[in-house]
């Protein structure tokens, strides 16, 4: 039974993930975002966090926006926020707490931290920005025609990728040329009109002008917005200051919905890019590429040397050593893929489908493979015993089902925008399903290690039970351990650490991995010295089918 049920979970893996990755992938953009949302009720909506280096730049064009019109603008604004952090998911200003108070009525900001609001006025068809807080960000944005000619300068969408790409610490300030009329005045009151070919171009560089302003609080303005048909539309490009470097988080409020009882519906559709000098990753993904290739060579050698110990020990060899063997390929091979989907990402601002395909169908193996070693483990099958109690079975048709659970919601959370309200609902289940099955797997090694105490007070093997029983205590405490360190240490190293600084997290829950592979394998290689394997099968099956 048990072999069938290990045999069919890569099959049910790999069926769900190709139904998945296919519905789900093909709209995934990464770092190159774009949200849509109808009939949307929810008063703030986490857009994206990014962690950005100086010269990093944002940019951020919400091509609709239905609004109601029973909106109060005045009391209730609707709007962008753009906040740093000094650490992930604590933000520079204190007012998002507040159910009642809304972020865009924010006067100041704690910490003198980086704060820009983008106020959206449909009346006057405008978006005022209030920038707060010490910063040298340069904002790029067509900006309101009434405003006074003399206060523009004038760039165009071209001149900010030499921003972006100048790595120097400094931004470069664009280019700028005064304005020139199409029509110029000629002798005899005529007009200088440029060929029917050329008055399109004319008017498509007109529209891409744009308005450079260094941002600070005594800076405050008033960008175009549009309006075609009810649905209103803008654009802004931000280009963060040596100074202002750090993790932004970038939310759309709809405040009047924070009112208890209100829930005045609106549609949005917002695309989203993000990029640092030469790269499309965040500051702390830009080195995972480079880390998962270096630990999948590790995880891929330790592989080898499994085998080798396998080979050079095959007379006390069982079938869970392969188990594990295949265990340790899978990882190697999972790091692999995730390198592969890094870099494109890195280069191209998206993953290349195929090899993030790839990725996902080793990543559902490798959780499916870790979590059935586990617990044959504990459960003593294969090393001491060919059979399972009622009571360990129920384990295996508990687990798996969550695990097949936990990397759907895992494949949706990797695939889904993070404003999404599907986003952190199915981040919520992997949680708690996540925390289930790792609880869950202790049940085995508890239960044998009751088995144990038992029988090494009414038996004559007295001394040898008490062996296992020491190694099973072990293996108990590294299970813990490793649930410990991978979910509650790594999380609060990435939620305590500055934002460049926290890929350590994936790098301690890699090398925690590894070291738990590598004890494992320790305590229960295959060798005719080693106390769980010293007992005749026999005796163990008689013992087993008593208890």
């Amino acid at each position: 039974m048990l072999a069938g049920v290990v045999m069919a979970v890569p099959h049910i893996q790999f069926s769900v993930a190709v139904i998945l990755l296919l519905v789900l992938l093909s709209g995934c953009n990464a770092r190159i975002h774009k949200l849509s949302l109808n009939n949307e009720t929810r008063f703030a909506i986490d857009l994206n966090n990014f962690g950005f280096f100086a010269n990093g730049t944002l940019n951020v064009s919400m091509s609709s926006l239905w609004l109601n019109d029973i909106v109060n603008y005045s009391l209730y604004p609707v709007g962008f926020s753009l906040s740093r952090s000094r650490v992930n998911g604590v933000l520079s200003y204190t007012a998002e707490d507040s159910q009642e108070l809304c972020p865009l009525k924010v006067t100041k900001s704690t910490n003198d931290e980086p704060l820009i609001l983008f106020l959206i006025d449909s009346k006057q068809l405008g978006v005022n920005v209030i920038a707060m807080g010490v910063q040298d960000n340069f904002l790029i944005a067509k900006a309101k025609s009434d405003e006074p000619k003399e206060k523009k300068k004038v760039t165009k969408r071209a001149d900010v990728d030499s921003i972006s790409d100048d790595s120097n610490g400094k931004p470069a300030k664009p280019e700028t040329s005064p304005k020139q009329d199409d029509k110029e005045e000629i002798p005899g009151g005529q007009k200088n009109e440029p060929p029917a070919n050329e008055k399109s171009n004319a008017k498509d560089a007109k529209k891409v002008e744009e308005t450079t302003f260094l941002l600070n609080s005594s800076v405050k303005p008033i960008l175009a917005l549009d309006n075609t048909n009810g649905l209103y539309k803008f654009s802004f490009l931000l280009v963060i200051g040596p100074k202002d470097q750090g993790l932004y988080s970038l939310k759309f409020h709809y405040c009047q919905n924070r009112v208890a009882g209100v829930k005045l519906p609106y549609a949005l559709t917002v695309n989203v890019v993000e990029r640092n000098p030469g790269s499309f990753l965040s500051a702390a993904e830009i080195p995972l590429s480079r880390l998962y290739i270096c630990m999948a060579g590790v995880f891929f050698a330790a592989a080898m040397l499994w085998v080798y110990t396998l080979m050079k020990h095959r007379y006390s060899v069982f079938k869970i050593h392969w188990l594990m063997a295949a265990l340790a390929f899978t990882k190697s091979t999972s790091l692999v893929f995730h390198s592969i989907n890094y870099h494109f990402i890195n280069i191209e601002g998206h993953p290349i489908e195929g090899w993030a395909v790839m990725y996902y169908i080793t990543h559902l193996l490798k959780g499916a493979l870790l979590f059935i070693t586990l617990a044959l483990i504990g459960t003593g099958w294969a090393f001491v015993k060919y059979i399972l109690s009622d009571k360990e079975k129920k384990i295996f048709m508990i687990v798996i089902p969550l695990q097949v659970l936990a990397n759907v919601a895992y494949i949706i959370i990797e695939s889904t925008e993070e404003g999404s309200s599907e986003y952190y609902l199915w981040k919520e289940i992997l949680f708690l399903v996540d925390l289930i099955c790792c609880g869950a797997i202790l049940f085995p090694v508890v239960w044998s290690i009751r088995h144990l105490q038992e029988a090494s007070s009414t038996d004559g093997k007295a001394a040898m039970n008490l062996e296992k029983l020491k190694l099973f205590r072990h293996y108990y405490v590294m299970i813990v351990c490793y649930i410990y360190f991978t979910r509650i240490i790594a999380i609060l190293l990435k939620i305590t650490m500055p934002f460049q600084w926290q890929w350590c997290y994936e790098l301690l829950v890699e090398v925690s991995t590894l070291i738990f592979f590598v004890l494992t394998g320790y305590k229960f290689r295959p060798a005719s010295n080693n106390p769980y394997l010293q007992l005749p099968l026999d005796e163990e099956d008689v013992e087993m089918d008593e208890v």
